[in-house]
This record gives structure tokens, C-alpha cells and sequence, in this order.
């Protein structure tokens, strides 16, 4: 692709994105009088410099004053926005204040059917807990972990849904976790929060998550939605896991009822044993399908290195899926995971949180990284044609758009047109 092409492919992408994120919608919480900068200029420049791969508060700073003639017009930012004003946006927002852009983002790419499953029948959003250390304590945002020399050490956690369905793996919803809880005590409020945005969108059927969320309760809340789960199975269920080892733990390799490889530094075989339950098991009255899963990994000479053993279980009935699905299914959800490690390598979140002083301010960063993940996301799937393009690696990504931000020119983006959105399907 040519450096102009590019070039308008970024810029026309972005901005279309963040027209569809309305971020004159989100309410402002500061003082009206001194307001120097509109809100939706100041959460604009926040996403652009995420976008653009900014460690810090002050290289939004910098990359604003460094912005081309023709991208500081297309985005609104006449000059350049110091840090110490974003700073002060961001120890006022809100969580919900932010949260209603992503899920923006996101209902806008569904208008344009760009979040459809692929390789599986239906919609899968599986969820995931993260956490961030920060310098700070509230006792809510941020669990007190220690304090030495009179420096608390508080952690900053969430459980965040990702589309894993669809190539785009984009952030559905953001959930923080109350110091006072964990994932597992967070789990229905997280699911019912999910399901308040997306109950008309038709996103999803099932609801993965690790064994950290593995129960009765939660199995009979997914289920009172309409809706299939798949948990995560570990000594946390006993009697459970015990059941799900005495069926299908003596199975041999050459028994599995599928099995997938892939290369990459050597030869990863996935292997996968299903067994019905028929209607539940020991109270688990939803409970259908039980499956064990073995990751085995091999050098480049053959020997194994590595072997994983993993047990799951599911609402959703065997017959419902093929072996070979129910092995895609159960690897899509570690897609979440994928996301998580991409915002703590390429984005750099756990190092670089921007603001740590303030934990609930550290939260909102977080939302708004997930959303600048979304949007590029969106744009290395779905926009890119090639699959060399879709392949570009993060920081090569963040290089990109930086590049366009500062050197973009008025003649490379002559000709670029805003375009309607199509309706929600009825």
C-alpha cells in the first residue's frame, strides 16, 4: 500500500470512528466557568495520542504540537493541548461517563456488520479479569495491597468482555471491580451491565470466562437470560472436576474427539474429548457438556516441551456444535486474554497507566485505551483488505499513525467524505 493510501485510509477511518463515538455526548463534570477547550477536543486528542502509541500524558502533548496543517484541522485541535489540562479532565471523569463511547463504537460497527461471527454459528463474548498496580488507595476503585515507607500500593482491577467471535476482537464493556470483591463476586453485575447494552444487538449466544467465575449462581444467571455459558473448570468445583476427570481423563490421544496444530517456534497440537452430560449433574441443572482440553507443545526436533491439560463446561448441548467447533470455541475465548497482553505489551498500560494518583481516573484511562484498541482494531480487521495489512504488528501500527498524524498533508487527504450509517437491523 502507498504512503498517501494509507495515509487516507488511517484519516478517514478515524475520523468516521470517532464521529460514531459522539464524544459531545459525554456529560462534562467540570467547572463551566475558565472552560478553555471543549470536552470532545480533549477526549479526541486523548484518543489520538492513544492511538497513536503515547506513554504519557505529555506526548499527547507533543504529538498535538506536532500535528500537520491538514490533521489538526481535520480534528478539531487548533493548538497545542497541554498536559496538565487533560490531566485535570481526567481526574474528574467518571467511569460511566466514558463507558457509553465504546459502546458506541461498537453498536456503530454492528450497523455496518463488521462484528459478524466467523468459523462459529453464532456470536461468543467472553470475559476476563485485569488488573493494574498503582501508586493509591481509595478502597474501592483500588484493593490495598501494602504500604511501605508510607507508599500505599493499591491494585486497579476490571472485568472487561471482548467480541472473541469476531476477527475484530474489539471491548464490548468495562466493568470495575470493588475493592471489597472479586471476579467471581463481580460476575453478575458484570454480565447484567453487558446485557443492558447489548440485550437488542444480537452480538452473542454464549458467555465464556475462566474458572474464576465457575458456579451454580452464575451458571442459573446466564441461563435466566436466554443465554449458553461455557466456565472454566478447576479444583474450585471438586465434585464437579472429579466427574469431569472420571469420564474423560483415561481417554487416550488417539481417542480425542478433534484436534487442531499450529506452528510457531515449533508445533502446537490441541487436542480436545467431549462427553454428555445429558441434564446436569449435582445441581448443575443447565449443565450439558463437559470437555477436556490438552495443549501440547513441541520443539523444533519433536520433543514435547510443554503440556497443558484444561476441563470446561457448557449449557449448550454437544450435539449443538461439531468437536471441531467446540475446540475453536473453548481457544476463541483465550482470545481475551490476547487483548489483555497486547494492552500491557503494545500499549503499554501496567507501565504506563498515565495517571496513577487518582484510581478512579486510572480506570477511565483504562476505558479509554480499550476504546483506542477497538477503533484500531477495527481498522487492522475489518478496514485493511490484505492480509499482509491485517497482519501489521501493533507498534508498526502505532508508527503508522503517528507518522499520518504529523505528516499527513492537505493534498494526500483531498477528497475524503463523510459517509451515512445504515440502520440497526429490526
Amino acid at each position: 500500500m502507498t504512503d498517501t493510501r494509507l495515509k487516507r485510509r488511517l484519516v478517514g477511518a478515524l475520523t468516521k470512528r470517532l464521529r460514531e463515538a459522539r464524544l459531545d455526548e459525554v456529560e462534562d463534570p467540570r467547572d463551566p466557568r475558565g472552560r478553555r477547550w471543549q470536552l470532545k477536543t480533549l477526549l479526541g486528542a486523548a484518543l489520538l495520542g492513544l492511538v497513536a502509541g503515547c506513554r504519557s500524558l505529555l506526548e499527547v502533548e507533543a504529538l498535538t504540537e506536532d500535528l500537520s496543517p491538514a490533521t489538526r484541522q481535520r480534528f478539531g485541535l487548533a493548538r497545542r493541548l497541554p498536559d496538565t489540562t487533560l490531566h485535570n479532565l481526567l481526574w474528574q471523569l467518571q467511569p460511566q461517563q466514558v463507558l457509553p463511547v465504546l459502546h458506541r463504537v461498537v453498536r456503530a460497527a454492528q450497523r455496518r456488520r463488521a462484528l459478524s461471527p466467523d468459523e462459529l454459528p453464532f456470536g461468543v463474548v467472553s470475559l476476563d479479569g485485569k488488573s493494574t498496580a498503582v501508586p493509591a488507595c481509595d478502597d474501592y476503585y483500588a484493593q490495598r495491597q501494602s504500604q511501605h515507607e508510607g507508599q500505599c500500593l493499591g491494585l486497579v482491577r476490571t472485568v472487561s468482555a471482548v467480541l472473541t467471535s469476531s476477527p475484530a476482537r474489539p471491548y464490548l464493556h468495562v466493568t470495575p471491580v470493588p475493592a471489597s470483591t472479586n471476579e467471581m463476586g463481580v460476575f453478575q453485575r458484570a454480565f447484567d451491565e453487558l446485557m443492558s447494552v447489548y440485550s437488542r444487538a444480537d452480538l452473542f449466544r454464549v458467555v465464556t470466562y475462566d474458572a474464576g467465575a465457575c458456579s451454580r449462581d452464575n451458571a442459573r444467571h446466564v441461563r435466566s437470560h436466554g443465554l449458553h455459558y461455557v466456565f472454566g473448570l478447576k479444583g474450585s468445583q471438586p465434585t464437579l472436576l472429579d466427574e469431569a476427570q472420571r469420564l474423560l481423563a483415561e481417554r487416550t490421544a488417539e481417542q480425542c474427539d478433534a484436534q487442531s496444530e499450529d506452528f510457531d517456534h515449533g508445533t502446537v497440537t490441541r487436542r480436545i474429548w467431549l462427553s454428555d452430560l445429558g441434564s446436569g449433574y449435582d445441581g448443575w441443572e443447565s449443565l450439558r457438556t463437559v470437555a477436556r482440553v490438552q495443549t501440547e507443545t513441541r520443539d523444533a526436533a519433536g520433543k514435547v516441551v510443554k503440556r497443558d491439560e484444561r476441563y470446561f463446561i457448557s449449557s449448550l448441548p454437544l450435539r449443538r456444535l461439531s468437536p471441531s467447533q467446540w475446540l475453536l470455541l473453548i481457544r476463541r475465548h483465550w482470545r481475551v486474554e490476547t487483548a489483555h497482553q497486547i494492552l500491557d505489551t503494545a500499549f503499554a498500560e501496567d507501565a504506563h497507566p498515565w495517571v496513577v494518583a487518582c484510581p478512579r481516573a486510572t480506570v477511565v484511562v483504562s476505558i479509554l485505551r480499550r476504546i483506542a484498541y477497538t477503533l484500531l482494531s477495527l481498522f487492522r480487521s475489518v478496514t485493511q483488505r490484505s492480509a499482509e495489512a491485517r497482519a501489521v504488528a501493533w507498534q508498526q501500527l502505532f508508527r503508522h499513525v503517528s507518522n499520518t498524524l504529523v505528516a499527513a498533508t492537505a493534498e494526500q487527504l483531498q477528497g475524503l467524505r463523510r459517509h451515512r450509517l445504515p440502520p440497526l437491523p429490526t
